[in-house]
């Protein structure tokens, strides 16, 4: 699965505020700036963020936007459930029309458990956890030889 552009600089946005919570507002300039994401699309990911009042913004000189709640208390899946169209391992999860062989798909459970896992990690991860523990998070080695 691969998250989208949406997904990964939302996220951006929001660790960015996060590193700045309780010392004002940033200017999409500055998190564009910070973040190295396009002023254009950080309006756009701002819009549904305000609308689930995950950030607050306001007008002005001195304006800008800022998170709504201390960054322990919103989550990765928090910011990822707004911004991701479709979040899911195949099509059978979140259609059982997809699939004709979903009655006795040996491998749907497996599925079912991988996403399940995935989507517990991003509830439990905070915003506090990504702005604490840079790069303590274990890195995956992947092959994409593999794929």
């Amino acid at each position: 699965m691969n998250l989208s552009t949406r997904g990964r600089y939302g996220t951006r946005l929001v660790v960015e505020l996060s590193k700045h919570y309780g010392k004002g507002p940033l200017s999409v300039s500055q998190i564009s700036k910070n973040q190295s994401i396009p002023v254009k699309y950080l309006e756009q990911l701002i819009i549904p963020l305000k609308k689930a009042q995950l950030i607050r913004s306001f007008r002005g000189p001195k304006g800008g936007h800022v998170l709504a709640a201390p960054p322990d208390r919103i989550s990765v899946w928090d910011v990822l459930r707004l911004l991701e169209a479709k979040f899911s391992f195949v099509d059978c999860l979140s259609d059982p029309e997809a699939c004709s062989h979903i009655e006795n798909c040996p491998v749907r459970p497996v599925w079912a458990k991988a996403y399940r896992a995935m989507i517990d990690v991003f509830k439990e991860t905070t915003l506090e956890d990504l702005i604490n523990a840079p790069g303590s998070f274990e890195e995956i080695e992947t092959n994409d030889d593999e794929h």
